[in-house]
């Protein structure tokens, strides 16, 4: 690919960034974040509209601080690259105007959080970051990080809101609203659990004033945004960018579903065209099942074929083949109706962005953090497939491709490094099950009950000896017909 094919230099924020005052603090400035919520307020500062609804960035962990160095070396602009196969663009993002200082006891962050002025407090996270025991979809209240936090809650981002809405409500401050911008099936939900489960643990009364008076709106985060390497700080650099360490680049696509629950206020974010819904629960089910389902499927069947890059992989007669007819077969027929949207037509557009050059995700990304994405993307629609008593071929190929990955090495014996925080254990399973295939079925915090489907074990068990067997083309082949 040409770096310097760029038609134009990157945008610059058309609005003063010194008028701009803070609303907002958002806890983990990834790719995502940077490229989707804070480019949709970007986008609103530019029309001239709740330019007092500015973010703070934040963060607590140790890669936030080296995000946070990046960000405040360039004034907190965020470099954002659209890959628009018709024609690349970029632009600076200017709607984060500060990084408050990441410390261990996350004091910093708890006062800013306190202000009167701030009145959101989103999140992301990662989907691993809710402490939620998969086994039972509940908060976690015996992780580590958790029981570390449980006496005094303020090391955790979880910990911090608490002491900052604690501090609050001493003042006859309103509580902030909390807002989850994760992938996960009822993110509003997910992190009031986190939260009120969090203070119960040391506070009670704490916990009973927050359920009571805090909101957590629903939402329906999407946009593709491939890992940052060296490729991606070229094309800044192709645009005029200078050497920016952290760009970002993303696909022309956005959406965002929120649940209209902001009692504190909120930016008209309807008016850059984000979609308040009280149905956000429907759009959830569509995007988490049907793209990330998507991404999931198409992972593993490129990580044991050596593909590089997803839309490599969707260029495989044999891996587009899955894809179409899992999704067709298994997946969309699990998917209840949603407002204003053609599934089918949705479907078409997934492919056609998965299929885009110019994005280059990788397949590596996809593969990465099974143990916590299979639960949430895979599992809810074999779920619901086994309990209407109806095939789950595919659902179950992708459970054995999945495990086939994680022995560590593909159909050509390249070695695949470690790919999952769970990987060392993972590994050990995965090459137990190819005699024993139940021993990954038994893994509960991902199957749960399912483990003990007597249909599921058979057609898992089938379907794993044909990857082992056969190797993975033969297994796709199979599937397809």
């Amino acid at each position: 690919m040409n770096m310097n094919d760029s038609s134009q230099i990157a945008k610059m924020p058309a609005y003063d960034r010194s008028k701009l005052t803070p609303g907002i603090v958002h806890i983990g400035l990834g790719n995502f974040h940077r490229a989707h919520m804070a480019v949709y307020l970007d986008d609103l500062f530019a029309m001239g509209l709740a330019q007092d609804w500015a973010i703070l960035g934040a963060g607590v962990r140790e890669g936030d601080a080296r995000m946070r160095e990046a960000m405040l070396a360039q004034d907190c602009l965020s470099s954002i690259i659209e890959l628009d196969p018709k024609g690349k663009s970029a632009r600076r993002v200017g709607a984060m105007i500060g990084f408050i200082e990441v410390q261990p006891d996350n004091a910093a962050l708890i006062a800013a959080m306190a202000k009167p002025e701030i009145r959101i407090v989103s999140l992301t996270v990662t989907e691993g970051g809710y402490f939620i025991d998969p086994a039972t979809g509940e908060f976690d209240p015996t992780a580590p990080e958790i029981a570390a936090d449980a006496a005094n809650p303020h090391r955790t981002a979880f910990g911090a809101i608490i002491a900052a809405l604690k501090a609050r409500r001493a003042a006859g401050v309103a509580p902030f609203t909390v807002m989850s911008c994760d992938n996960l099936p009822g993110n509003g939900h997910v992190t009031e659990a986190a939260v009120v489960g969090l203070a119960r643990l040391s506070d009670p009364a704490l916990a009973d004033w927050i359920k009571a008076n805090v909101a957590f709106p629903n939402g329906m985060v999407d946009r593709i945004t491939p890992a940052t390497g060296p490729r991606e700080r070229a094309m800044a650099a192709a645009f005029g960018l200078g050497d920016d360490p952290v760009p970002v680049t993303c696909e022309p696509f956005r959406q965002w579903v929120l649940e209209d629950n902001f009692p504190a206020g909120r930016p008209p974010l309807e008016k850059v065209g984000v979609t308040l819904s009280s149905d956000v629960h429907a759009y959830e089910a569509m995007k988490i099942r049907i793209l990330n389902g998507g991404h999931a499927t198409i992972a593993y069947p490129g990580g044991l074929l050596d593909i590089e890059f997803v839309h490599e992989a969707m260029a495989h007669p044999l891996i587009l083949g899955f894809l179409n007819k899992l999704e067709a077969t298994e997946i969309i027929p699990t998917i209840a109706p949603v407002p204003n949207t053609n599934l089918v037509d949705y479907y078409a557009k997934i492919v056609e962005r998965f299929s885009n050059p110019e994005v280059a995700d990788t397949e590596r990304r996809l593969c990465l953090d099974g143990s916590n994405r299979q639960p949430k993307f895979i599992v809810p629609p074999l779920r619901d497939r086994l309990a209407a008593g109806q095939s789950c071929d595919g659902l179950a190929l992708v459970s054995a491709l999945w495990c086939r990955y994680c022995t560590g090495t593909s159909d050509k014996g390249t070695y695949i490094p470690p790919n999952d925080p769970n990987w060392e254990a993972l590994q050990v399973t995965a090459k137990a099950a190819q005699t024993n295939p139940q021993a990954w079925l038994d893994q509960r915090t991902i199957y749960g009950d399912l483990a003990d489907n007597l249909t599921f074990q058979a057609v898992f068990a089938t379907q794993l000896a044909r990857v082992r067997d056969e190797g993975c083309e033969a297994a796709l082949r199979s599937y397809i017909g």
